[in-house]
């Protein structure tokens, strides 16, 4: 006989919501999800569930979507290097190009983007269906260092370089923004210049709007490394499974 739930507030201890329990399972994303509740595809111990916010434990609950009983899909870990133009998420209302036309292999489960690289950076991007990993790498309390190689098209001078270093205060909003290290790279032609920025911290477009206070105009971001992890010789659109060391030392960071 299976013990009832109990009730803490509006919730049940040890229960998610059934569109939360479809992506903890690595079936689908959470709006996914959503989508099949609504559409009366999914069945909790035989049972039609179409509301969204139906409590269940995604281990031990009987859960069908079409029919079919579906269990926890073996955990996943793949590096992309992202392509410029394409866009962080998987169903995009503008119909733009995602980074899943770049993973199109029917042997991968659905996956979920560590983090974000916005539609005109490129570089290292981590997916996977483990969402305590990836919420553990994204948690700002575990300073995971990410590394970029970005192009500017300024002469960049030793004033600069300890601007950066030292961090700026974004007029529009007041918020700071800082970076971890910052050094130069190499000069290019046309006053442009390759500088090396780490941060560990992920604000929102965080490279661009620290360089846009300096009045610095940004020509290309490349993420080259998370963590002890780098891009290497990975070819731009490819993607790789990460080992388990890798996964293992990602973790510890």
């Amino acid at each position: 006989m299976t013990a009832p739930r109990k009730r803490v507030g509006s919730a049940t201890v040890g229960t998610v919501s059934i569109a939360r329990g479809l992506s903890k399972l690595g079936v689908c994303s959470r709006a996914a999800g959503e989508r099949l509740v609504m559409e009366g595809r999914v069945r909790v111990d035989g049972n039609i569930v179409r509301d969204i916010a139906f409590r269940v434990r995604p281990e031990t609950d009987a859960i069908t979507i079409d029919g079919t009983r579906i269990g926890k899909v073996p955990h996943v870990y793949v590096a992309l290097n992202k392509p410029r133009g394409l866009v962080t998420t998987r169903d995009d209302p503008q119909g733009r190009a995602t980074i899943y036309d770049c993973l199109t292999s029917d042997s991968l489960p659905f996956l979920g983007p560590v983090g974000r690289l916005d539609k005109a950076s490129e570089g290292l991007l981590l997916l996977t269906n483990d969402t305590r990993w990836s919420s553990r790498l994204l948690d700002p309390l575990s300073h995971v260092e990410k590394t970029y190689h970005v192009q500017v098209r300024a002469l960049v001078t030793d004033d600069i370089l300890v601007q950066l270093a030292v961090g700026v205060v974004e007029d529009a909003t007041g918020e700071r923004l800082d970076v971890k290290r910052v050094s130069l790279l190499r000069v290019g032609s046309r006053s442009s210049a390759w500088l090396e920025i780490v941060l560990d911290e992920g604000k929102n477009r965080h490279i661009r709007r620290l360089l846009a206070v300096l009045g610095i105009e940004v020509l290309r971001i490349v993420r080259v490394a998370i963590g002890s992890l780098r891009l290497g010789t990975l070819a731009k659109g490819e993607w790789r499974m990460l080992t388990a060391e890798e996964t293992k030392n990602l973790a510890r960071s």
